[in-house]
């Protein structure tokens, strides 16, 4: 199976194209997603529960038909898709009155493919930064998230590091008005 930085280079274009009335490519997508849902859900499923795995990639198939609408175009498809795929699998397990268990030795294969929460806090990162200036935005990714120095974050801005230091702190305090946190990081 592709690292998920491939998959996502893999799909999100097809996906682009099939929203813009592409048939070739949403049949193309279909497939892809087909052939990634049975794996994802075979090592989510138990041997006895294998069965289940194909029903499972067509509700999802089908729940990515039906919402294909709400992708939205800015955000990485692989994280709608698992997020689609993990709901589908919860509704199942619910529905059969099931609770997954697996020895831990083998939890390595079932997390590592699985981007999704990753994506998913980035992505919240990504909508919170968006509520303050571009500048002191970038400014706190590289120091606050990157680990880049104040010196380093304000040579790449181009700008004094005192500059630098004033932005991110006018920055963090503008985020903690508006999300109730403390400014004092």
């Amino acid at each position: 199976m592709s690292e998920p930085s491939d998959m996502e280079a893999q799909l999100r274009p097809l996906m682009l194209k099939a929203l813009d009335g592409d048939a070739f490519a949403y049949r193309s997508l279909l497939e892809e997603l087909r052939r990634h849902l049975k794996i994802y859900f075979a090592r989510r499923l138990s041997p006895s529960l294998a069965a289940n795995g194909d029903d499972l990639v067509q509700e999802t198939l089908m729940a990515i038909h039906t919402r294909k609408e709400t992708y939205d175009r800015s955000q990485p498809f692989t994280a709608w898709l698992h997020a689609i795929a993990r709901y589908k699998l919860i509704d199942h397990f619910r529905r059969s009155k099931l609770r997954m268990t697996l020895p831990l030795e083998d939890d390595a294969a079932i997390f590592a493919s699985d981007d999704s929460e990753a994506v998913s806090a980035r992505m919240d990162v990504d909508t919170v930064l968006a509520t303050i200036p571009a500048r002191p935005a970038e400014l706190i990714r590289q120091t606050k998230l990157e680990g880049a120095s104040v010196a380093e974050a304000a040579a790449r801005a181009g700008m004094s590091e005192t500059a630098a230091k004033v932005a991110i702190h006018r920055g963090l305090k503008s985020l903690a008005a508006r999300f109730g946190g403390k400014s004092d990081g």
